[in-house]
């Protein structure tokens, strides 16, 4: 809590401060919602046990519907944690920063036959300047291509083009 003396005197900045409070809030409301409907499942689940360990035996519950009902709680939370990792990971991560994994499973046999595919862009003309466009690099990927009773490599080259 702020002491009064060490609130802004500006107005926007007081607004700020509020909307900021008032967001913490009702996370913080939400987040005791969840815990007390948590809180009453479990409730309730103790007291089925108790009813089943110590009540009439026509009030008996099977141990494998306890279990069940314990797994469904257990679910429960977990698709909760689940949704919270996700609402974090977004915040804190974007999709640019993420890198695509290559699994590199080694290269092909040399023995087999190669199709040299290159894909270049139809239009080699700078989007900004219209000069023309020189390769800068190209990525190449080989795929296995299976013809019955033939085996043979496909190379796909995609040059990468950049203005001077």
């Amino acid at each position: 809590m702020m002491p009064i003396d060490a609130l802004p005197d500006d107005l926007d900045a007081l607004r700020a401060l509020v909307r900021c409070l008032s967001s913490e809030r009702d996370a913080a409301i939400e987040e005791c919602r969840r815990v007390r409907e948590q809180n009453d499942r479990l409730h309730h689940l103790l007291r089925q046990l108790q009813r089943a360990q110590f009540g009439r035996r026509s009030e008996r519950l099977d141990h494998e519907q306890m279990q069940l009902a314990l797994e469904d709680i257990e679910t429960t939370i977990a698709e909760q944690d689940a949704q919270e990792y996700k609402k974090d990971r977004a915040e804190t991560t974007s999709d640019a920063h993420r890198k695509k994994r290559c699994a590199n499973r080694g290269s092909l046999p040399a023995h087999l036959p190669r199709i040299h595919v290159t894909l270049a862009p139809e239009i080699a003309a700078c989007p900004c300047c219209h000069g023309a466009m020189h390769v800068i690099g190209e990525d190449t990927a080989e795929r296995l291509d299976v013809i019955p009773a033939q085996y043979r490599v496909i190379v796909t080259h995609r040059p990468q083009y950049a203005c001077r």
